[in-house]
């Protein structure tokens, strides 16, 4: 399960939500409480599981594996449930997402427990998944 922006990055990625919270954040654009929910579960996130990059500092390397982005494993319940906060940030900025389900979302360049990073197929490769919808 992927949860991601609609409008592609400099990288010509889709942004998932995390990236585009932090952005707000960055940019000044989140309330009090938004900016205290964010920082409370970046933290939790970071003490929960394990990020690729600092396990492998290639895996989004976009010469190694381009395109690369990270999709949760469907058994990570708690993980994703987390993930509704964020996701009414965006919606409070207006900014567009939708979750997105494959079992097959590409080519694996990391896996733990919780979560993959893959290299999507490309589009002449790409196998139907799961519908994608809103979020």
């Amino acid at each position: 399960m992927r949860f991601e922006g609609l409008v592609p990055n400099a990288r010509g990625v889709l942004p998932g939500i995390f990236v585009l919270v932090n952005g707000l954040a960055r940019e000044g654009l989140l309330t009090v409480e938004q900016e205290r929910h964010r920082r409370r579960n970046n933290d939790w996130y970071d003490a929960a599981y394990p990020n690729p990059s600092h396990v492998d500092p290639c895996v989004y390397d976009p010469a190694v594996n381009p395109g690369a982005v990270a999709w949760f494993r469907s058994s990570s319940r708690e993980l994703i449930t987390r993930v509704t906060g964020y996701l009414r940030t965006l919606d409070a900025h207006g900014v567009p997402h939708r979750r997105r389900l494959s079992r097959d979302p590409g080519r694996v360049v990391y896996a733990d427990v919780h979560q993959v990073v893959v290299v999507p197929h490309p589009p002449s490769r790409r196998r139907p998944g799961l519908p994608i919808s809103p979020s």
